[in-house]
């Protein structure tokens, strides 16, 4: 009994170094859930390990899912936020008798009707609405509060807060992209490999998982071209870029 706790120990020590030098951050994380609640009972620190491999998506970060499991955990988050596309598209279509233009009143209705219908965007579609999106009606901060709750949950982001920490929050998350986005168009897309390719898609609301890796490139590639065409003051198209170009590429609505 006694060699069976002295090699758990050293075991024990052994992880909590290699958890230190390759993933400080998740070692901080640990390091708290363990000095939590649930270590207060006497050896309930090792049911942590238990629990991690009961429950892998929730208390496990990406680096430690098997490939299998990061396709499915990738799915089912990709599943909530596909949920919301429907709404966000309905929320586009009631605001379009409030926009004077009648010009980006006919683009807003055509391209809503074309993302319904099942087809892609191209990105003149997109960037012909530029001028609606940076003010009233579609403006971040003139935005209904139904409608950030269901960007939020687009973007991953919980929907349960006031809108306005909603809205900061979004400004914030687009802000980071947009340049994140310019930085990658100056380095160039070719200078990616296959998963920097992929996960950059997934960030930006296509589920990469299952699309080849030419073709994220091209997807990635029409994004940038929308992204890096974008004033600041027009963002808000951009956050609602992650439905309007990814809900019907390659299939992908299905």
């Amino acid at each position: 009994m006694s060699y069976v706790v002295t090699k758990t120990k050293a075991i024990n020590g052994k992880y909590h170094r290699f958890l230190g030098r390759h993933f400080p951050r998740f070692y901080v994380l640990y390091t708290i859930f363990m000095k939590g609640i649930i270590s207060i009972p006497p050896f309930a620190n090792y049911l942590v390990f238990l629990l991690m491999y009961l429950f892998p998506r929730q208390l496990l970060i990406r680096h430690f899912w098997t490939p299998k499991q990061q396709t499915d955990f990738l799915d089912i988050y990709h599943a909530f936020r596909k949920r919301s596309h429907p709404e966000i598209i309905s929320y586009l279509e009631k605001v379009i008798p409030l926009i004077s233009d009648a010009g980006l009143r006919w683009h807003l209705t055509d391209l809503c009707t074309k993302i319904q219908r099942g087809t892609h965007p191209a990105i003149h579609d997109i960037l012909a609405l530029r001028e609606c999106f940076s003010n009233h009606p579609l403006g971040v901060n003139q935005l209904q509060a139904l409608h950030v709750k269901a960007l939020s949950r687009a973007m991953l982001l919980t929907s349960y807060l006031p809108p306005p920490l909603l809205r900061h929050r979004l400004k914030t998350r687009t802000t980071v992209i947009h340049q994140l986005d310019k930085a990658l168009a100056k380095l160039g897309i070719g200078q990616l490999t296959a998963q920097e390719v992929k996960s950059a898609c997934y960030l930006r609301g296509l589920n990469s998982t299952h699309i080849g890796e030419d073709r994220c490139r091209t997807w990635l590639g029409e994004w940038l071209q929308i992204s890096c065409s974008l004033k600041e003051t027009e963002l808000s198209l951009l956050l609602h870029n992650v439905v309007l170009l990814s809900t019907n590429y390659l299939g992908t609505r299905r």
